[in-house]
């Protein structure tokens, strides 16, 4: 569970909803025709844009990157391919069939190894699941995206269906108050949506992007030096350049790790 996602969306929501207590009643900010314009405008408009399978697997994806904290470092990586270059060489590609793997990149690429799959056919195999879990990624940043742009924009929508409602209504005070709630909730709901739930998590899904385009590479390049095996300290010498400068000290082969 990423903890850091959910502290900041329950934070955001709280700052706002305790600035509305501080300043009135609650019920004031609660307005569904201007749930329906944001909520209901958004999602048709997003819908238009992706069709509906990709909708749903992008919120699937959003749901399991946000909320959900994987943690694997290229470091960590590379010492545990180290560790089975270390068992390949003394037991051979039998001797990993008893190692349990958490990461199930690394896991499809042992298991390649051990059944003693080709080389290229491995790398072809492993780079094709890479290219289409990181396009999962990619469609799911870019569905999230559209959302963020979406609220705030039929918010502005709201605001103008308000106005108009306001405008025809002078002659009715009764009617200016509930218009003029709808012209101003919508872009409140709009704001809200976007910057706290849509966008971060467009964010995250970009930076979710990049570590697994990173982490996947390295962890094919470490399964065809398991396939070609080679000596822990040449698996480090290979993977090493995947490391920044700063997380390379104590690492170089022959050293401590």
């Amino acid at each position: 569970m990423d903890l850091a996602s959910i502290l900041g969306i329950v934070f955001s929501f709280s700052v706002v909803v305790v600035a509305m207590f501080l300043g009135g009643n609650l019920s004031q900010f609660v307005d569904l025709p201007s749930v329906l314009i944001v909520i209901g405008g958004g999602l048709a408009a997003t819908l238009i844009r992706f069709p509906l399978a990709g909708l749903l697997a992008a919120f699937g994806t959003g749901g399991r990157v946000a909320f959900k904290h994987k943690k694997s470092d290229a470091r960590s990586i590379i010492e545990k391919i180290a560790e089975l270059a270390d068992i390949v060489r003394r037991n051979g590609p039998l001797g990993l069939e008893e190692v349990e793997l958490a990461d199930p990149t690394l896991a499809k690429g042992v298991q390649y190894v051990t059944d003693g799959y080709e080389a290229a056919f491995i790398r072809d195999a492993m780079e094709r699941e890479r290219d289409l879990f990181l396009e999962r990624l990619e469609e799911g940043q870019r569905v999230f995206k559209a959302l963020g742009d979406s609220a705030p924009a039929f918010g502005m929508i709201g605001t103008l269906v308000g106005l108009v409602q306001l405008l025809s209504n002078m002659d009715d005070p009764s009617a200016i108050g509930p218009a003029m709630a709808t012209a101003l909730l919508t872009t409140l709901y709009g704001a809200l949506i976007a910057n706290v739930i849509c966008m971060p998590i467009a964010d995250k899904l970009g930076s979710k992007f990049k570590t697994e385009e990173l982490n996947q590479s390295l962890i094919i390049d470490g399964v065809m030096q398991l396939r070609q095996n080679k000596s822990p300290d040449a698996v480090k010498e290979a993977l090493i350049s995947y490391l920044p400068e700063h997380a390379r000290t104590g690492f170089q082969p022959g050293e401590a790790a």
